[in-house]
């Protein structure tokens, strides 16, 4: 639809349920999505902007949630259920070398992003003990903590210059939104009250 709401466009007009996570490509001509379309099963899809050529991109016993592209359009980030437990999957554009680069079961590890630059994939994590955000590199190494909640924080979106990252954040027993340097330092509270997945405007 357009950003001021009207001209809404019915894009996977079809008669299955369970399409979901929408994620624009960075020339604007693709759109990635997950949908339990065909075999009832969460897969990753790609589409035309216009709807038009939707084709899976994955193919598995597990399902698939969250896709989003790095900053070049080359690679697609998501998590993945499909080893029992929830971890990260990185793949080619065109759903090739589809490769795990995360491996903590029985903890999870969900909701990718990258930065801007492509050099940093931001999610979130139980890895210790509760849901945290993360930022590692984008082949999963060089995992670093960068908030700390016995509540739980999660839907961490990069600023544009990449400096910086906003969240869901649990605090004392209430939702909010927070900011954070993307190092860890900094955190500062912007909202507090029934709030998710904050974006950046560009």
């Amino acid at each position: 639809m357009d950003s001021d709401g009207t001209n809404s466009i019915n894009l996977t007009n079809t008669t299955d349920y369970g399409h979901a996570s929408p994620s624009w490509s960075p020339d604007g001509t693709k759109i990635v999505f997950s949908s339990n379309m065909g075999s009832g099963n969460s897969e990753i899809y790609v589409m035309n902007s216009d709807g038009s050529n939707q084709t899976a991109l994955t193919d598995t016993d597990g399902s698939n949630h969250y896709p989003t592209w790095s900053h070049d359009g080359s690679k697609i980030a998501f998590e993945s259920l499909r080893d029992g437990d929830e971890e990260i999957y990185v793949m080619n554009a065109d759903g090739s070398n589809e490769t795990r680069i995360t491996n903590n079961a029985p903890t999870n590890d969900e909701g990718p992003t990258w930065s801007p630059t492509a050099d940093k994939i931001a999610f979130k994590s139980t890895r210790s003990g509760s849901w945290d955000i993360w930022v590692m590199n984008p082949d999963g190494s060089n995992p670093t903590r960068i908030t700390t909640s016995p509540y739980g924080d999660g839907a961490p979106s990069w600023s544009p210059d990449g400096t910086k990252i906003v969240f869901t954040a649990y605090r004392n027993g209430s939702s909010g939104i927070s900011i954070i340097n993307s190092d860890g330092t900094n955190e500062t509270r912007l909202f507090s009250g029934d709030a998710g997945e904050p974006r950046w405007e560009p």
